[in-house]
């Protein structure tokens, strides 16, 4: 099976195909030229690669506007020029996003059209690897079969979830929602499923999401930041999405604020996200908050219904509550500080479950991380905040997904095939 989404493949052949295919895919409608402008390419090669493809069922041309209309009747055309787009019924695939709460799964066709959906909660926070295996077959098959689908119908399945991410070796090294390291979920799923699988980091795919669904369409160096029950990070420089080696790049949450500070699920101390994250903010709200009334925060609930009796505190105007989201939002602008001053990002965009919640992006929060940036030359980035739904994180597998059945595609290598 192929490994994952991969860099451009050797041979100009192949990786003319992949470049011919990207463009089709960020900018369609298009047409032959404007494909060989973006691309480099000539337009016989263009024609030739687009044939091929055509032929292969993964493209299809968009009609030409009539030559002749009343609206147009004075005015001479030459030829129409004919549009490209991807295949819409060439392949169906799927996207999931795992977390410790909800697991949510969507389908799509091949051109990222939302045909399906389904979603389920997660029965425990931290889970052994086969357990995670199990369950994501399960909502997985129970999805396709509540929509009248089946798994033969898909083509692959991109999974996203939180943690250090080797996509290419298809391994989670490290998540908080998995009891074992260094575990090869993206085979032990491929060895169930029998289709071809792609696992990414969530903010990796949620970036992606941005890139491809949302507000980083028109942006090439943008910085896509999560706050959920921890705090991730997406970075796209000049269009790509940068990972690091074996995926290990962009962990915002475990950039360190305070020297043997507090202690971060990662089993380190100091970590960003071990102010920011849910399970923070509830860690102190124990330790500190023992009045009557807030001995909710020791009970055996949720952790968002904790967090909701915590917020609800702070806005009734609890000073202890108020001050554990204050040194929250101070932790957090420090963070966003030390983003900027690295990458000069024309955007950040600040994505996550969390987003319900204002403290960590309002006034006082973008005060302080403006007076910790270096500014020289210009104004600081555009902050901007986008609630997405798991949908659409879940959006982003199914983009990762896509890319990787091109991937396939191109690497003639069938799909169901173990």
């Amino acid at each position: 099976m192929i490994n994952g989404p991969t860099e451009a493949l050797p041979g100009n052949r192949t990786s003319g195909k992949k470049a011919v295919l990207s463009t089709i895919r960020n900018s369609a409608p298009v047409a032959r030229i404007d494909i060989a402008n973006a691309t480099g390419l000539s337009p016989a090669t263009v024609t030739s690669i687009t044939a091929d493809l055509i032929l292969r069922g993964l493209l299809e041309e968009i009609p030409p506007e009539p030559a002749f209309s009343p609206a147009n009747a004075n005015t001479k055309r030459g030829r129409p020029r004919v549009n490209l787009q991807l295949r819409g019924a060439a392949h169906l695939v799927a996207g999931i996003k795992f977390s410790g709460k909800t697991t949510t799964l969507v389908i799509v066709n091949f051109v990222g059209t939302r045909v399906a959906e389904y979603s389920v909660p997660t029965p425990f926070d931290v889970q052994t690897a086969q357990q995670t295996c199990d369950f994501i077959c399960t909502t997985l098959w129970q999805g396709l079969d509540k929509n009248g689908y089946s798994i033969s119908d898909l083509s692959g399945v991109g999974i996203g979830l939180p943690g250090i991410v080797d996509a290419l070796e298809g391994i989670i090294r490290w998540s908080p929602t998995l009891s074992e390291r260094d575990v090869p979920l993206r085979d032990m799923l491929q060895s169930t499923l029998g289709i071809n699988v792609f696992v990414e980091n969530d903010a990796n795919l949620v970036t992606l999401a941005e890139q491809q669904f949302g507000l980083g369409k028109t942006a090439r160096n943008f910085i896509v930041i999560t706050i959920e029950q921890g705090v991730g990070m997406g970075i796209v420089i000049d269009g790509k999405l940068i990972r690091g080696t074996n995926g290990s790049g962009a962990e915002l949450g475990h950039t360190k604020v305070q020297l043997d500070g507090a202690l971060c699920r990662c089993g380190q101390r100091g970590c960003l996200e071990a102010y920011v994250g849910d399970y923070a903010l509830l860690r102190e709200a124990n330790s500190i908050m023992t009045n009557p009334k807030s001995e909710q925060f020791h009970h055996p609930t949720s952790t968002e219904i904790r967090m909701q009796k915590l917020v609800a505190e702070a806005r009734d105007g609890n000073l202890i509550a108020l001050s554990i989201f204050r040194r929250a939002g101070r932790m957090f602008a420090l963070g966003l500080a030390n983003v900027i001053n690295i990458f000069a990002p024309e955007l950040i965009i600040l994505s996550g479950d969390r987003m319900q919640y204002d403290f960590l992006y309002d006034a006082d929060v973008i005060e302080d991380m403006r007076n910790s940036i270096v500014q020289f030359g210009g104004p600081p980035p555009d902050v901007r905040v986008h609630k997405w739904s798991d949908h659409m994180w879940a959006m982003g597998a199914a983009a990762y997904a896509i890319e990787g059945v091109i991937n396939t595609e191109l690497q003639g290598v069938k799909k169901n095939v173990v």
